[in-house]
């Protein structure tokens, strides 16, 4: 397993106008609502689409009990290609999600985002490794409560620091990356798709 870490292509810009990376990071502790929290979104997004949702998944820091996060339910959703936007965009946008990020270069990834309750949500074609990727990471962060706990203080961590220097959510992605990536290598090596 690789990661894809090319620089943006020469004038690309992932943030769709009128959207920008937040500030004010905010890592609260676990809550217990967070997975009806998800139920609830992924029940809105299976009605809003139909056959075209192929794949949902609870993802990110409130798909792990115990886990400290910022207070956003991260959802995975797999369509047949996301490119293809308006097979699912303007449904999405019915239910209160706003089209912030595209990314066709990475993944063809789209990002949306709702704000009652707050959700991000990422969406990828059937061929990508993002969604399996995130699935291996939550589950391991689920059976190593070591990992979970080592994780949760570099997002403290990182949280502080961010806000310190005025910095916005990109960058507090960044300042966790060291920690993240040492997981994932112990997670993909337990799994037998790295050789330790």
């Amino acid at each position: 397993m690789s990661f894809d870490d090319s620089p943006l292509p020469p004038g690309a810009d992932s943030w769709v106008p009128g959207a920008a990376p937040a500030t004010g990071i905010e890592v609260t502790g676990p809550d217990p609502a967070w997975p009806r929290r998800y139920d609830y979104l992924a029940g809105r997004i299976r009605e809003a689409l139909g056959w075209r949702a192929l794949q949902l998944d609870h993802v990110g820091s409130t798909s792990v009990p115990g886990l400290a996060a910022k207070p956003v339910i991260d959802i995975d959703l797999t369509v047949a290609d996301p490119d293809r936007e308006q097979d699912y965009v303007p449904a999405l946008e019915a239910i209160g999600f706003r089209l912030v990020i595209r990314q066709p270069w990475w993944h063809r990834h789209r990002a949306l985002v709702a704000d009652e309750p707050r959700c991000n949500l990422h969406v990828f074609g059937y061929d990508s490794p993002e969604p399996i990727r995130h699935r291996i990471f939550r589950d391991w962060l689920r059976g190593n409560p070591a990992d979970r706990d080592r994780y949760a203080a570099a997002k403290h961590q990182a949280a502080s620091e961010a806000n310190a220097g005025g910095e916005h959510v990109m960058q507090y992605n960044a300042r966790k990356q060291q920690v993240i990536r040492d997981i994932y290598h112990k997670a993909f090596a337990a799994a037998g798709l790295l050789e330790e």
